[in-house]
């Protein structure tokens, strides 16, 4: 079979020469970043700009609580976010082995039995039936040779799209590691608060009961006792009120955690031991890297950068070779006998000459997504910069207002405690007494308020550079990095 022979020739070196064909993709080139080389914002003392970002740091050992890392395990593992954006991840890698496919030569087992009966000559001239049978069995190829690489650039701007839809699952993963942590934050905000307004009352129905009494002896006035029921009834009205928050956020963390939750008595600390972070934010260069949202975009960017090098080799001819090689006989115990081979070949070339823009349209089209996929990658990583200099502010700030809180603490305990003596002295009224209660109260309140608000711009910097999750884990570059050298 000389033919034959031929044509599995002329195949193989085309199989061998095909993949070497050009590409016409614009070469790939990383925007410039559109934000300052280094954050504007303070930092921890002594923390060097360019030392190891937090965000390397996994949760395990950012959160060495307990309680919370249990949390943020069972979230991981139950969260529905976590389970549609793997279904996401699922679904792009499967549309990446689909695009990929076309790059390789598409073999079919093929089996026909075909019986028919004709008419030999025309009706009406005496002809005769004859009944014709045949059986075929065959392996059919087709293949399209890519010499321009339409076809790598669709299955580069596929695997892009997966790549992307890894970071997007990975963005998810750590804001959720976030959301748990801040969720966990505020149920000890209010176990101490609640804690607070719980002694607050105690205390002031114990002053209700001593100023009654002084009224029904005649020591004490009728506005004194009313005045001790003002200031119980708030207390008693603030302790309701966090009871009923802190019921909404655990209904809240359980949603987030997915299952319910119990959470032991503790303190309002993001350790066992007390906080102790010191955070180096590193550059922001490294959030190219470490945040998820940033190489989900630039992912979308490579995608639509491979998408312009398949609509311009749209231009270009498309070439396919299609055969087939077999057997055929009018008996299927015939079939593999010798003398029944059959074969066929058909290269095929198709250059496209008219089609009212629709390809012009296609690339104009290519070009504009890529476009606004590089807007959209810069926009990105500016907003990822001022979440990190929003935090970085906060954390400072929120430090500063927890010391001046501290001492305004401190004196409006010495104001009440005064003005509890001047009243039992005589020297003022009861008045007095209730305003210096009724600020300690408050002062007590903001002060947890405080102290929680600057844990959570700890969680919030952390967030922000883009930690929770790293490769050691199974997220993020290394994922890439896999993915990227494996065929599809």
């Amino acid at each position: 079979m000389p033919v034959a022979g031929s044509i599995r020739r002329a195949a193989l070196w085309v199989l061998l020469l095909g993949p070497a064909g050009c590409s016409f993709a614009p070469p790939y080139e990383r925007p410039a970043l559109p934000v300052p080389a280094h954050y504007g914002a303070p930092q921890d003392p002594g923390a060097r700009p360019e030392g190891r970002s937090i965000a390397e740091t996994d949760w395990q050992h950012f959160f060495p609580d307990t309680v919370l890392k249990g949390l943020i395990a069972t979230a991981l593992a139950n969260n529905r976010d976590i389970r549609i954006a793997s279904a996401r991840v699922a679904e792009a890698r499967g549309a990446w082995r689909i695009e990929g496919a076309p790059l390789y030569p598409q073999l079919d087992a093929i089996g026909t039995g075909t019986r028919s009966r004709t008419l030999s000559p025309l009706p009406g001239t005496g002809g005769q039936y004859y009944d014709v049978k045949q059986v075929t069995a065959q392996l059919s190829a087709s293949w399209e040779i890519d010499f321009w690489g339409r076809l790598r650039n669709l299955r580069n701007a596929a695997r892009d799209q997966y790549l992307a839809s890894e970071e997007s699952r990975r963005a998810v993963a750590v804001q959720l590691i976030a959301q748990v942590a801040n969720g966990y934050l505020l149920e000890r905000e209010y176990e101490e608060r609640v804690a607070l307004a719980r002694q607050s009352v105690t205390t002031r129905e114990e002053t209700l009961r001593i100023m009654r009494r002084r009224f029904e002896v005649g020591s004490g006035s009728r506005l004194d006792r009313e005045q001790a029921q003002v200031l119980l009834a708030q207390a008693q009205t603030t302790m309701q009120g966090l009871e009923q928050d802190r019921a909404v956020n655990r209904n809240a963390l359980e949603l987030l955690v997915g299952n319910p939750v119990d959470i032991p008595p503790g303190r309002l600390s993001l350790t066992q031991e007390g906080p102790a972070f010191t955070l180096p934010v590193g550059l922001p260069s490294d959030l190219l890297v470490n945040r998820p949202d940033i190489a989900a975009a630039e992912h979308q960017l490579r995608a639509a950068n491979a998408n312009i090098g398949a609509a311009r080799a749209a231009f270009f001819p498309n070439i396919s070779l299609t055969g087939a090689y077999g057997t055929s006989s009018t008996e299927l115990d015939a079939l593999f006998s010798g003398g029944s081979h059959v074969w066929s070949f058909s290269p095929t070339i198709a250059l496209p000459l008219f089609n009212a823009g629709r390809l012009k349209g296609n690339l104009d089209v290519a070009k504009a997504r890529r476009d606004g996929a590089v807007a959209q990658y810069e926009q990105t990583i500016q907003s990822a910069f001022r979440d990190v200099s929003d935090a970085l502010v906060r954390r400072e700030q929120l430090g500063k207002q927890v010391e001046s809180m501290r001492v305004l603490l401190a004196a409006q305990k010495e104001r009440a405690r005064l003005a509890q003596l001047r009243f039992d002295y005589g020297r003022s009224t009861y008045l007095e007494v209730l305003d210096a209660q009724r600020d300690l109260f408050e002062a007590e309140q903001t002060l947890v308020q405080l102290r929680r608000a600057e844990l959570a711009s700890i969680i919030a910097l952390y967030s922000a550079l883009g930690g929770g999750l790293t490769a050691a884990q199974g997220w993020g570059p290394a994922v890439q990095q896999a993915s990227e050298g494996q065929t599809g």
